[in-house]
């Protein structure tokens, strides 16, 4: 009986040795993930710094949540998430810097959270690669620390296939199948459609394979989600299908319009290509979008002989998904759509580089090695410089919405207003008035209700230099301000008791 008690002992005691050191293992496992995301969280504080001002996108959805400025006119494609997410700042404070700080430390956790779920089915090193090539993009940079729904959208993307392929691999893995939950939720809650697209592979993979549980999962993520932006679809545009071709109609008309070009226009650090035209930036600047899928199409290649083939296809198709709708449906580009196909091929991408440096073995390349330390190097100096020219850029573009703002309060533009015309939106919030626009994807008011709050506020009206200005603002007076020509409603006239 003795012996059978230190038996059991000893058991118990190796059992709690090994748990103790699988906690330790997966602790130290976890510190280079929170690396490279607080590198990422800095690295958006210097090189954006938190000082940039809202954006024309940024004002729509913070102004829906702030008490400070007028909520601008919410179109048809948008989704609810990133008002939603900002409110917890906004709602109360008015300071960009605090909100941008915010954000860069919200997305630096996030990013964390994501490199987190794919813990298992790569080995940390890939992760860190992976994340460290991703958090680098200047496009994720620049975004990081914005009120923008992209960003958010790769990481639920990362999060949602990352836990959908363990939920696979152990099928009573609860906290994996929350996982697939959340990330499906947290991409339908920023963009509804690109959630779709994005989880199509997921879809089909459970159908074939009959994994009912697994199906659910991600159908109630999804639908919890859109949830909101589908009731608003029925109380606000007059059902789903009318959302939908809305939304169509805002973006140029979805169906079979080749962008790829457009996308590598913008890659300079052009923000919004539509139209796109002008040359092309710099072969510099495009070398690393041709490398990308060559590098996965290695990474595949790699998966395969190690017989992990499934961990890699995955996040490769969804990546292809992804980017389906904004290479061949739309008419214009923005870098930062193509977001969550970089974040699901940034981690095939560096399970191809450590290829090119490793031998299955472990042992080093020492030429592959030092071509890809130096194609690394070459390419974060692009990245980063692209990154600066886009700041400067942006930077100065809204600092002359405040500067026109400041000449519209000479005027006597003071809240409460309203604004119409070019740029209204974004000068309407600099400027503290309400925006309007007569026709065009923010149709709000009309002539007759512009007129009739002239009655009631100051009213102006921007429109660029010599341009034509509508028929209700023929007869105010114009004023120059900078490039803009600024016609103000005349004050009603009125006559004392």
């Amino acid at each position: 009986m003795a012996d059978g008690a230190n038996a059991i002992l000893v058991r118990r005691r190796r059992h709690e040795q090994t748990a103790g050191s699988g906690t330790t293992r997966g602790a130290l496992g976890n510190r280079p993930l929170a690396a490279v995301a607080a590198v990422f969280t800095l690295a958006q504080l210097v090189l954006v710094r938190p000082v940039l001002g809202l954006g024309w996108d940024e004002i729509v959805y913070v102004s829906q949540v702030t008490p400070h400025t007028p909520a601008a006119f919410f179109s048809a494609p948008r989704s609810r998430g990133v008002s939603l997410l900002v409110a917890p700042v906004a709602s109360w404070s008015s300071s960009v810097p605090l909100l941008r700080v915010y954000l860069a430390v919200l997305s630096g956790l996030a990013l964390y959270l994501a490199l987190r779920a794919w813990r298992g089915l790569f080995p940390t090193r890939v992760l860190v690669v992976g994340g460290a090539f991703f958090a680098s993009l200047w496009v994720t940079l620049f975004y990081g620390p914005q009120a923008m729904p992209n960003y958010w959208v790769a990481i639920g993307a990362l999060i949602c296939v990352g836990c959908f392929l363990r939920a696979r691999e152990a099928r009573s893995a609860r906290a994996a199948l929350w996982g697939v939950a959340a990330g499906a939720a947290l991409m339908a809650w920023m963009r509804p459609t690109d959630a779709v697209y994005v989880t199509v592979p997921l879809l089909v993979l459970v159908l074939v394979r009959r994994h009912w549980r697994l199906l659910l999962v991600l159908a109630a993520g999804l639908a919890a989600g859109a949830v909101q932006w589908v009731i608003e679809a029925y109380v606000g545009h007059g059902g789903l299908g009318q959302r939908l071709s809305e939304a169509s109609r805002i973006q140029g008309g979805l169906g079979w319009h080749i962008a790829v070009d457009d996308q590598l226009r913008s890659l300079g650090g052009r923000a919004l290509c539509r139209p796109c035209t002008g040359s092309m930036p710099n072969p510099l600047v495009l070398v690393w979008w041709f490398v990308l899928p060559v590098l996965a199409g290695l990474g595949l290649v790699v998966a395969a002989r190690a017989r992990r083939l499934g961990r890699t296809l995955v996040p490769l198709a969804c990546a292809a998904t992804a980017a389906l709708p904004y290479l061949f449906m739309i008419g214009y580009a923005a870098p930062r759509f193509l977001q969550p196909a970089y974040a699901l091929l940034a981690i095939p991408v560096a399970d191809a580089l450590w290829h090119l440096v490793k031998t299955p073995g472990g042992t080093w390349r020492p030429v592959g090695a030092a071509l890809v330390a130096l194609g690394l190097a070459a390419h974060l100096a692009v990245q980063i410089a692209v990154l600066e020219g886009t700041v400067a850029r942006n930077t100065e573009n809204r600092r002359d919405w405040d500067r026109t703002a400041g000449a519209l309060h000479r005027l006597g533009v003071r809240p409460p207003c309203l604004l119409t015309g070019h740029e209204s939106i974004p000068i309407g919030y600099y400027t503290g008035c309400s925006s309007g626009a007569t026709s065009g994807n923010n149709e709000n008011t009309t002539p007759g209700d512009i007129l009739r709050t002239a009655d009631r506020l100051p009213v102006a009206h921007v429109a660029p230099a010599g341009g034509t200005p509508p028929r209700y603002a023929r007869t105010w007076p114009v004023h120059r301000i900078s490039d803009l020509d600024v016609r103000v409603a005349p004050r009603p006239r009125r006559d004392s008791p």
